[in-house]
């Protein structure tokens, strides 16, 4: 199934029939979020895997009881850095030169650069950054999850700073950007399932200049 065809059979699945997703699935959508680019390949942030159903079910009311983390097979939470560190960032190139079998000192040029920028902004500045790397691994996953037939939604519609708090996000430097809960729809049981997918046409979704 080419990635348009996958698109098109996605939807925002408004209820989940509770059925598990195979593991091998799960692992292979949180693998394409990892693989997501981001700005000088830092990461800033991490995917949470939840599947504790009563850990669900304390996050339904601070996610306004929508029924699909209840009923979701996985609850992924992609939760960004508070902020940027020398430290963060030094581990990032270390990484990257003794994976490539390079001197640590290949990149310093780049590296120093990169810190003199990130870490003369503010702490505010830099997690709406690190959010915007979160949200490139998002739709990664939520087109992966698409393509093998696993059925995902996009939630904004959460007290971050209430499951921050339940899940100790501030202990980890975290904060919750977006949820992304994983399963099955349950065809008789969604008003939207059957719904033709509406976007705009492209001629007024896209702006040329020639």
């Amino acid at each position: 199934m080419s990635l348009i065809d996958a698109l098109n059979w996605r939807y925002a699945v408004k209820k989940m029939n509770g059925q598990p997703v195979e593991q091998e699935k799960v692992d292979q959508i949180i693998k394409a979020a990892s693989l997501a680019p981001t700005s000088s390949g830092l990461q800033p942030f991490k995917v949470i895997v939840i599947t504790n159903q009563e850990l669900k079910e304390k996050i339904a009311p601070i996610a306004f009881n929508q029924s699909q983390v209840i009923d979701s097979s996985h609850l992924l939470v992609f939760a960004a850095q508070e902020n940027y560190t020398e430290e963060g960032i030094d581990a990032v190139f270390n990484r990257m030169n003794t994976e490539r079998g390079l001197p640590l000192e290949t990149t310093d040029d780049y590296k120093n650069q990169l810190k003199g920028m990130i870490l003369s902004r503010s702490a505010e500045e830099n997690f709406n950054h690190a959010a915007k790397q979160a949200y490139i691994a998002f739709g990664i996953a939520l087109a992966e999850a698409a393509s093998l037939k696993v059925d995902a939604t996009p939630m904004e519609g959460f007290n971050a700073s209430q499951l921050d708090e339940l899940l100790g996000l501030g202990e980890k430097h975290l904060k919750s950007v977006t949820l992304l809960p994983l399963g099955y729809r349950d065809e008789a049981g969604d008003w939207l399932v059957n719904l033709k997918k509406v976007r705009k046409p492209l001629n007024e979704f896209v702006i040329e200049y020639k």
